[in-house]
């Protein structure tokens, strides 16, 4: 008799799904660790966006359309675990606070219109939990990834460092490549090819 592997397929699928969600879990855990023990006034604002993204992963619905490559998954989590890594410091340049908080503060309302739009289908892996045309998908097609970006820039004029430069540098490098992963594996989809061809740009509408 032919021996089944219960980590292969359809299981494997949940099982990294589940796993996916403990690391986001813990890496939050951390960082609002490090933000209790700032004394930048500043600091909570790092909480905005990443704590969207954990309960958002939480209570999204499961996928067996999730990536098995191991690839895929090193730069999704790279990319989720750099801006959770990011040290909240002193402010070094007090006369642009204002420009970065606006940033932080649009950004996230941007992140959270596009996790609202998805709801259960959120999540961290390249998967296909659905295609979403709707709402700021309408827009670019990754509006989750600009809303990031607005709160990442923010970020850094709040508490600039270059060892936090170095991390947002890594940190988008893999947004990137996950970015185009996660096109491969939806483009296997003819509603996401179709989708594909009415909403031309992906992250930066005129330039990406």
């Amino acid at each position: 008799m032919k021996n089944i592997n219960p980590l292969q397929g359809p299981r494997l699928g949940k099982v990294l799904d589940r796993a996916e969600q403990v690391v986001i879990l813990l890496l939050w855990v951390a960082l609002l660790e490090r933000v209790i023990r700032s004394a930048n006034p500043y600091a909570p604002l790092l909480l905005l966006s990443e704590t969207a993204v954990l309960i958002f992963a939480l209570i999204r619905r499961p996928t067996e359309a999730i990536t098995r490559k191991p690839g895929d998954w090193l730069l999704a989590i790279t990319a989720t675990a750099a801006p959770l890594m990011v040290l909240p410091g002193h402010t070094l340049f007090p006369q642009i606070v204002g420009l970065g908080v606006m940033l932080v503060l649009l950004g996230n309302v941007g992140q959270a219109a596009a996790k609202l739009a998805l709801r259960r289908s959120f999540g961290i892996a390249p998967a296909n939990r659905g295609v979403k045309v709707s709402g700021p998908y309408a827009l670019v097609r990754h509006p989750m990834y600009a809303g990031y970006l607005l709160v990442h820039i923010g970020n850094l004029m709040l508490f600039f460092s270059w060892l936090n430069v170095a991390i947002y540098a890594v940190g988008w490098s893999a947004q990137i490549l996950r970015l185009q992963a996660e096109e491969k594996l939806l483009s296997q989809d003819d509603a996401y090819r179709a989708y594909c061809e009415k909403v031309r740009w992906r992250l930066i509408p005129g330039i990406f």
